[in-house]
């Protein structure tokens, strides 16, 4: 089943500030590219509590699952 882009760019709105700013971001230079694939992978991982998900693309926790390091790298260009 294909992913809903609009429900992902929905859950890119965060209550943290720092997160919401990477996501914003990340939505206007990178979403569109996402293959349905990577798509997916963003979207799971967007199911992370804001604190673990700033912890992950900030550097302070080390992502620890393997089909999300490519987003959460992504992220951290932003």
């Amino acid at each position: 089943m294909a992913v809903n882009r609009g429900r992902v760019r929905w859950q890119c709105r965060r209550s943290l500030l720092e997160l919401d700013l990477v996501l914003a971001r990340f939505l206007e230079t990178e979403f569109d590219r996402l293959n349905d694939d990577q798509l997916a992978d963003f979207e799971d991982l967007l199911r992370c509590d804001d604190h673990d998900l700033w912890a992950m693309v900030s550097g302070g926790r080390p992502c620890e699952i393997d089909r999300w390091q490519e987003m959460v790298a992504r992220l951290r260009q932003r």
